[in-house]
């Protein structure tokens, strides 16, 4: 009589959730790194269309001449980083300094060759360090240092050491938003308190506990150093040194032209304290998910302001990340209000394709020049003025902010605006409620992940139990 069998162990859900726990966690880890590969993806494609890498072509004439820095007046240099500079923290600043007299406001960067600024935008630089260190151009009595792609890269290394060597001259140094970064990289912030932009306040204490950092201010001033919270900050910060460089009258005439909500000379330095929250989210999606967002002409015309460029580019791309934007003028190159040099695509058939035409600064179509409204017209295209109806006292940001929040969403307007720290509790915002769109592609990257990790740790554990089986087999 054959021996019984021996009775099976019951099937406890116990015994079940661990036979599915490695299956279930593989499944789970394949499916976080699919996700996190789609999303580091779109953020490559979003910083890529925003520093864009190619050079400008050089026009027939070759590039346009710097303008002469006149003599008797307060140097002002504005460093352009070779990486890639913060177009808000780099345009808003020249302009409060170059709307007074007192002050002779010039770029500079280790070459004079086109250099990207964030939203899609390019500029050739003034001068060079070399020229200034030939003395070929007046030293700076002031320096403004944005933030840069690679602070600590080595392409930043003679922009690093420029600074250190103006600084340790004599120089003021205005650091505005993440350009606290290089600074402190370049050992001028040793010992000194510094604020920065809020989210990356926090990594600066780990990298450079040497520097005594800050919250909750929108500048900070140690000696001869001034640092400022992030992107329209760098406009107090260089309001306040007007104040100082120039006295108070002037700054409070050039303040009411830049019109920075609720500024006022000698004002308290004290704003609310930013921190990561779920409302961030629109600022994580868009840039995550570019695919299919609009293509949005920015139209430069000449003598355009440096603040109204600087809105248009950072809100509606480089900090928004809703369109990706594109320069267009009537000729590859633009000289700006007070003598910035902007690149372009010219307004002709070899222009990239978008989907509508957007005119900073201009208050009719006029002001937008004959070359941009018969473009716009030849291919059909809608031209908005979002400065169409700007009242007095309202910033060249206000008039951008809304159009955001029309044409993409109020979460987006305001996210952007919590990441350019830039008040709005002044501003009326109307619009779609939240950003579709790369929320939709969100959905879908993460059922992809989920299905994708699911599947291949089946299999991987299917793997794996074969493997297993066949090298634990018994030998007949």
């Amino acid at each position: 009589m054959p021996p019984s069998p021996l009775p099976s162990r019951p099937r406890t859900p116990l015994r079940a959730l661990a036979r599915r726990a490695p299956r279930v966690l593989l499944g789970t880890g394949l499916a976080a790194a699919l996700l996190a590969g789609a999303c580091a993806a779109g953020v490559a494609v979003t910083m890529r269309e925003s520093f864009p890498s190619a050079p400008g072509v050089v026009p027939a004439a070759g590039w346009p001449p710097a303008a002469p820095v006149p003599e008797g007046r307060t140097v002002v240099a504005v460093v352009l980083g070779a990486t890639g500079s913060v177009v808000g923290d780099a345009l808003a600043p020249y302009e409060v300094f170059a709307r007074s007299e007192r002050f002779s406001v010039y770029t500079v960067a280790a070459r004079r060759e086109p250099v990207a600024l964030s939203g899609g935008l390019r500029a050739l630089p003034d001068r060079t360090f070399a020229e200034v260190d030939a003395r070929a151009v007046a030293e700076p009595d002031v320096v403004v240092v944005p933030a840069v792609a690679e602070p600590r890269g080595e392409r930043e290394a003679p922009l690093r050491e420029w600074v250190a060597r103006q600084a340790a001259r004599g120089a003021r140094i205005l650091g505005v938003c993440a350009g606290s970064d290089l600074l402190a990289a370049a050992g001028v912030l040793d010992g000194r308190r510094a604020t920065s932009f809020w989210q990356r306040i926090d990594a600066l204490r780990g990298s450079d506990p040497q520097v005594r950092w800050v919250r909750g201010l929108r500048y900070v001033q140690d000696g001869p150093v001034t640092t400022t919270a992030g992107v329209t900050s760098g406009i107090v910060g260089a309001l306040r040194l007007v104040e100082q460089l120039a006295g108070t009258a002037e700054a409070e005439r050039v303040g009411r032209e830049a019109a920075y909500p609720g500024w006022s000379a000698g004002g308290p330095p004290e704003i609310p304290v930013n921190r990561p929250a779920p409302a961030d989210l629109p600022y994580v999606l868009n840039a995550a998910f570019p695919w299919g967002r609009p293509s949005v002409g920015v139209g430069l015309a000449e003598g355009v302001g440096e603040i109204d460029v600087a809105a248009a580019f950072e809100v509606y791309s480089g900090t928004s990340f809703a369109a990706r934007t594109v320069p267009v003028a009537a000729g590859p190159v633009v000289r700006t209000r007070h003598g910035v040099l902007l690149l372009a695509e010219p307004a002709g058939p070899g222009a990239a394709p978008v989907d509508r035409l957007v005119v900073p600064g201009a208050r009719h179509a006029g002001e937008a020049g004959p070359a941009l409204t018969a473009w716009a017209a030849g291919r059909g295209l809608e031209m908005v003025l979002p400065h169409r109806d700007r009242a007095a006292g309202e910033s060249g940001f206000d008039g951008v902010l809304r159009d955001l929040a029309a044409r993409a969403d109020l979460a987006t307007a305001r996210a952007t605006a919590k990441f350019t720290e830039y008040p709005v509790g002044h501003l009326e915002l109307a619009g779609p409620a939240w950003p579709w769109r790369p929320t939709a592609l969100g959905a879908l990257a993460l059922a992809a992940a989920v299905g994708g990790g699911v599947l291949a740790g089946k299999r991987r554990m299917n793997t794996l139990i074969v493997v297993g089986s066949r090298m634990f087999k018994p030998r007949r």
